[in-house]
C-alpha cells in the first residue's frame, strides 16, 4: 500500500508567519508533528510519501501514486482542506483524516471522507489499520483518554527536509 499524508496549507495570517519567513531563509515556521509522528504508526510494508503544502504544491502525480490519502489538519487550513477533498474526489481517492479540524466538524466530513481516525494515534491507528489489513475498516474511529507518551513513537524526521522550518518542535506532554 502507498499512503500519501499530505499537511494542508495554512492561509496568510499572523501565524503563518509567511513574510517573515523569506528573512530567514526558510519555507514554513514548522512542520506538521503530528503527521510525521502518524507515519511512525504505520505498518512496515507501506510506503509512505509526505507533502508539506505550506512546502510544496500538490502534484498530480503524488495523488496518482498513492492509495491513500491521509490528512491532519487545524480549523485555520479548512480552505486548504476543502481544496485537497476536492482533487481526492476527482480523482476517487480513499482518504483519512484526523486532528483538531474533524475533531470539531466531523458530522461535516464524515459524507465525503472514507475514515475519521480521531483523539489520540497510539490508540485509534493500530486499531484501524488492523480492520483495513482484514478488510473491513470502519468509517469513525475514537478513542477515550490519554495514553502515556511512552507509547508515542518518534516521529519519521525523515520524511521531510528539515532545512526548510525555522524550528522544529518534539512532544513532551498532553
Amino acid at each position: 500500500m502507498k499512503a500519501l499524508l499530505l499537511y494542508p496549507k495554512y492561509p496568510d495570517t499572523f501565524w503563518s508567519f509567511k513574510y517573515a519567513l523569506k528573512y530567514i531563509s526558510k519555507k514554513a515556521a514548522f512542520p506538521p508533528l503530528g503527521l510525521l509522528t502518524v507515519a511512525a504508526f504505520f505498518p512496515e510494508d507501506w510506503e509512505i510519501r509526505l507533502v508539506d503544502l505550506n512546502i510544496h504544491k500538490l502534484m498530480e502525480k503524488d495523488l496518482q501514486w498513492a492509495d491513500y490519502v491521509f490528512v491532519s489538519a487545524m480549523l485555520v487550513q479548512k480552505e486548504s482542506v476543502s481544496e485537497i477533498l476536492q482533487e481526492y474526489l476527482r480523482l476517487g481517492k480513499k482518504v483519512v483524516a484526523g486532528g483538531p479540524l474533524f475533531s470539531g466538524t466531523t458530522e461535516e466530513y464524515l459524507p465525503i471522507i472514507d475514515h475519521i481516525i480521531l483523539n489520540e494515534a497510539e490508540t485509534t491507528l493500530p486499531d484501524f489499520f488492523r480492520d483495513l489489513k482484514e478488510g473491513n475498516p470502519k468509517k469513525n474511529y475514537r478513542s477515550s483518554g490519554f495514553p502515556p507518551l511512552s507509547m508515542t513513537p518518534i516521529p519519521r524526521w525523515d520524511l521531510i527536509n528539515i532545512k526548510d522550518y525555522a524550528s522544529i518542535m518534539i512532544q513532551f506532554s498532553r
